[in-house]
């Protein structure tokens, strides 16, 4: 591990450059400050910490400078992963529920615990402002605790025979291995929210981290062994952008995992689906969204104005459910935006996530900035206004930008920004803006603000959406489901439903009784 990767001078120089009308706390130096066990940079594998060849840096986006060197793990290093989670399995699978049960809670109770430093690390790696973070391991723990108590919930069924010498049973039972792939927007919530329904059912798993934020997901490894659970169960495969590919091959085609579960692009998604066809494994994707927020007429402005803060402005607008194009009814489209500028202006601080007043974070890395000032250049070129904002800051930092006048021809509307970018939209007919909201391939979240009840009813349910969200700007909890329609994938997670994506349905016909 770099201990000492950031020098105070150069972070002065560069803060000062980036955030000058910044408080004089953000021109110091920032440091990691999590201790072992939880600071680990080995891949997990079968119980033990292992090296791999070689080793890639893992990056604090806010200052761009390095944090840890992680193994960078191969092909051979996702093999060997796969083959003790197999051998795992055949033990795991004979566990009780309730068995099962307990060490999920232990790992929540451990989780919850740890929660000051795991947040930290999701701080450093993915930019998030600290009290953000601490929500994020709150949400993270919370699917721990929920499939902790899913696992003891695993019913078949006894079904009337049609006749009298048999009895017909459906039992669930466990696929086998999964692997879990999970995006760097959520590098805790991801893991457990597929994890912890997977070792509910009686699945083990081997899990591959996004490049980006690996030190969360080996933190979890930790805590998963000081829970008790057993070697080969759960499995964390670091690697580099660059051995992605080979590693996902292994992860989507051996023989010997009967389970993908994926988070990420759309595009990636549509990749890894191919793989998995040649041996037919059972598939869950959770892909990308363009998620509509409709404000009507009727609408409480305030409240509206407060959830389009909190959902789009969530991670620095990072986060798959975020809303990407407002709809605002021309009635109450100016006042709409002019109170949302305000909210804007006094709500939202830039800064390094573990300053206590940073509201804002950077982009994951400069690649995210340059496709919110392409989407930004693209509408103010077709006629749209800049309200707020509208400039890339040094490194990955970007204003939080406001647009009025957009059109459904602007990219910003066509394409998912995944960053602080508000393109706001006038309509005039609610059949106007159903039209609109639903003229995408995707349908992940939705959301919408009205006071009719009879309107509510009929656009809840005509938004091509797999979650629909009702005059709240927050909607993901563990007991509800989560997933999308048409390219945003297949499959739910969390909610009492999200252990089914680890199970078959085996029928069994007992015959031969005496009537």
């Amino acid at each position: 591990i770099n201990k000492s990767p950031i020098t105070p001078e150069k972070t002065r120089c560069f803060l000062r450059q980036l955030l000058p009308g910044l408080p004089a706390a953000m021109h110091r130096s920032y440091s990691l400050d999590v201790s072992a066990p939880l600071l680990r940079t080995q891949g997990y594998v079968d119980g033990r910490w292992i090296s791999a060849a070689s080793v890639f840096p893992v990056l604090d986006p806010a200052t761009g400078q390095e944090i840890a060197r992680v193994s960078d793990c191969g092909p051979a290093e996702a093999k060997q992963a796969v083959d003790a989670a197999y051998k795992a399995f055949h033990s795991w699978k004979q566990y009780t529920a309730k068995e099962r049960s307990v060490l999920l809670r232990k790992w929540f109770e451990l989780m919850t615990l740890h929660k000051d430093e795991l947040a930290q690390l999701i701080t450093f790696e993915c930019g998030k402002p600290m009290c953000e973070s601490l929500g994020e391991i709150s949400y993270s723990a919370s699917f721990l605790e929920w499939f902790s108590e899913e696992a003891r919930r695993v019913y078949g069924d006894i079904v009337p025979s049609p006749a009298k010498d048999r009895k017909l049973l459906l039992l669930k039972q466990p696929v086998g291995v999964a692997s879990i792939i999970t995006p760097w927007n959520f590098p805790s919530a991801m893991i457990t929210r597929k994890v912890g329904a997977a070792l509910a059912a009686g699945c083990t798993v081997v899990v591959k981290p996004a490049e980006d934020t690996p030190l969360s997901a080996l933190a979890l490894a930790e805590l998963a062994e000081q829970a008790g659970i057993p070697a080969g169960v759960v499995n964390v495969v670091p690697c580099s952008r660059e051995s992605t590919p080979s590693v996902g091959q292994v992860l989507c085609t051996d023989p010997l995992v009967a389970k993908i579960s994926f988070t990420g692009s759309t595009a990636t998604g549509k990749v890894l689906l191919k793989m998995a066809a040649d041996t037919v494994k059972k598939v869950s994707m959770e892909l990308g969204g363009h998620a509509p927020f409709i404000v009507f007429d009727s609408a409480d402005l305030d409240k509206a104005v407060g959830g389009a803060m909190a959902s789009k402005f969530r991670n620095s607008g990072q986060t798959c459910v975020c809303s990407n194009r407002f709809l605002v009814q021309s009635a109450v489209y100016d006042r709409f935006v002019e109170k949302l500028g305000r909210a804007m202006d006094a709500e939202l601080r830039l800064g390094h996530g573990s300053e206590p007043n940073t509201t804002q974070g950077p982009l994951i890395n400069t690649r995210a900035a340059e496709k919110v000032l392409h989407q930004i250049s693209d509408a103010v070129s077709r006629g749209a206004k800049v309200v707020k904002g509208g400039k890339r800051l040094d490194g990955s930092f970007m204003e939080p930008t406001l647009l009025t006048d957009v059109t459904a021809d602007m990219l910003c509307t066509k394409e998912e920004t995944f960053g602080p970018l508000v393109p706001v939209i006038r309509f005039n007919t609610e059949e106007e803006a159903l039209a609109i909201a639903n003229a995408t391939s995707v349908g992940l979240a939705g959301y919408f603000y009205s006071q009719d009840v009879s309107q509510i009813w009929r656009v809840a349910e005509a938004l091509e959406v797999g979650m629909v969200s009702v005059n709240e700007g927050l909607l993901s909890t563990p007991e509800a489901t989560f997933g999308g329609v048409k390219e945003s994938g297949m499959g739910r997670e969390g909610s009492k439903y999200g252990v089914d994506e680890y199970l078959e349905v085996k029928y069994m016909c007992f015959g031969g009784l005496k009537p």
